[in-house]
């Protein structure tokens, strides 16, 4: 008998997606990333759910449709990582026809079954705020909904409700060999130690890294339907005063966004080009870094170059190759192929995918896996993650509780928390009374009783992890600062038994 019944490779959205859903469903699940969990495209998206405004002008209706559905689905499933976001789109009549864009608008929300999410309006330019910070001849523009999310919490907190399930998550676990009978025996190292778990059926999820787990663990080279697309992102600092972001049409008719991100800044971006080599060793390039710039400038009035990112990051996406020539125009809809064979345990391969749809693959996939696991029903519509079990627009009031629960914390310090955590904000602070009791305080507002409980509930190992994945506090560190926490965090992990939920 298998150990397992479904063993999933990546640690990403898509990978913890599926193992939380089948977890949910009663079945034993195990699940192998070989970094820390977002480690790759999951963490380096535009921190957005949305329907994809733009995927319209390439009728993916479909995809849209779903996507725009599933934006209420998971601001109600965590609305502490997922907030709603007011878009400005200003009109440049050189690049879309007004038009046509209003017409565009329309069917996004017309499609979109909205229920929370207020919808398009009219936006004059001249006496809005909105208004300010751009350039004079930017008279009009139209006002859309979609959310912002923190997309590498949305991936811990995924991975900590199917532990919570019954789901064993093994992170910086690389699977360097498949064997396949009746049953996959996978053999896995884990900080240089090696050993062997089997299950009856093995999805590949690991992203930009599907074929080469398919090449390397697996021991065969699938056809080439995948095609990578690196996307490059740079943080400013704060380019205006007022909580909404923009939408701007760039010359080649791509577009780029411009998002309030972690208060004190601007998040910008993104680029779309194709890629080919080692994902981990992606980076956004100056010619990238300088479009974005370019783009910015052109409807801004503050200029900026690229010696202001604070911050760059680059991310590659998978993309299922429906032969389309440019990244842009191929196709967002993932793709599953499941190979079958007599007396031989299933694959299931993964293509593709996005932050905003990784629920409902999840669920697409465990229906492909039906006739392996049968009465196996969906579930996680309507089912919270961790610390979501509030309502969705209830957020503000449980900042407040948190304010009055533990008074001596900061405001900002308890909307961080609060927004990270949501109500399990109880199992950080516990019963401290004051912030002595948080224990030892690094920079900004990360304390010892934070860090421990990253490295005991949610996996994080290293001032990498907790900086710029559960958090995006390594905006706000000095190297020196980092080099105390990795120590401290190093201290810790030798004196325990490992991370985990």
């Amino acid at each position: 008998m298998a150990d397992f019944d479904l063993a999933v490779i990546g640690g990403g959205i898509n990978g913890v997606g599926v193992a939380r859903d089948a977890a949910g469903r009663g079945l034993r699940v195990v699940l192998l990333e070989q970094h820390d969990l977002a480690s790759g495209t999951s963490s380096k998206s535009s921190k957005l759910v949305h329907g994809g405004l733009r995927y319209l002008e390439q009728r993916e209706f479909r995809l849209v449709r779903a996507a725009l559905v599933e934006r209420e689905v998971l601001l109600r499933a965590a609305p502490h990582l997922i907030r709603p976001l007011r878009f400005v789109l200003p009109i440049n009549p050189a690049r879309r026809s007004p038009l046509l864009l209003r017409l565009g608008l329309l069917l996004y929300d017309w499609i979109g079954r909205r229920e929370i999410l207020p919808g398009t309006r009219d936006l004059d330019l001249l006496t809005d705020e909105a208004g300010q910070p751009l350039r004079s001849d930017f008279h009009f523009a139209y006002e859309y909904s979609d959310c912002l999310a923190d997309d590498a919490r949305l991936v811990a907190l995924t991975a900590l409700d199917a532990a919570e399930r019954g789901a064993m998550v093994r992170t910086r676990t690389r699977c360097v060999r498949a064997e396949r009978t009746d049953v996959w025996k996978l053999v896995v190292n884990t900080r240089g130690q090696r050993d062997v778990v089997t299950a009856r059926v093995l999805v590949n999820a690991a992203g930009a890294w599907v074929e080469d787990v398919a090449e390397m663990a697996l021991g065969r080279r699938p056809p080439p339907h995948l095609r990578l697309d690196m996307g490059s992102h740079i943080v400013v600092r704060r380019l205006y005063d007022h909580d909404r972001a923009y939408i701007l049409q760039a010359a080649d008719r791509r577009i780029v966004f411009a998002i309030p991100f972690e208060r004190d800044f601007t998040l910008i971006g993104t680029t779309d080009r194709g890629f080919s080599g080692d994902p981990d060793t992606v980076s956004p390039t100056g010619e990238e870094i300088h479009y974005l710039c370019e783009v910015v400038n052109e409807y801004f009035r503050a200029s900026i170059a690229p010696a202001d990112a604070v911050w760059a990051y680059a991310g590659v996406r998978s993309l299922y190759d429906d032969g389309s020539g440019k990244p842009q125009d191929i196709g967002r809809e993932y793709e599953f192929v499941l190979d079958e064979r007599p007396g031989g345990a299933p694959l299931l391969t993964v293509y593709g995918g996005k932050i905003t749809t990784y629920r409902r693959l999840a669920e697409d996939v465990l229906g492909r896996l039906a006739h392996f696991f049968p009465s196996r029903r969906p579930w996680t519509a309507q089912s919270p993650l961790p610390g979501g079990d509030f309502a969705y627009d209830a957020l503000e009031a449980l900042i407040e509780s948190t304010l009055r629960r533990w008074p001596f914390l900061a405001e900002q310090h308890a909307r961080r928390l609060t927004c990270a955590y949501g109500t399990r904000v109880e199992n950080v602070l516990k019963d401290a009374a004051r912030l002595d009791d948080l224990g030892q305080r690094f920079g900004a507002d990360l304390t010892a009783a934070e860090v421990q409980y990253l490295m005991r509930t949610e996996w994080a190992q290293t001032a990498e992890d907790v900086l710029w994945r559960r958090s995006k506090l390594g905006l706000r560190f000095s190297p020196a600062q980092q080099v105390a926490l990795e120590s401290f965090m190093m201290k810790a992990d030798s004196s325990s038994a490992g991370a985990g939920a």
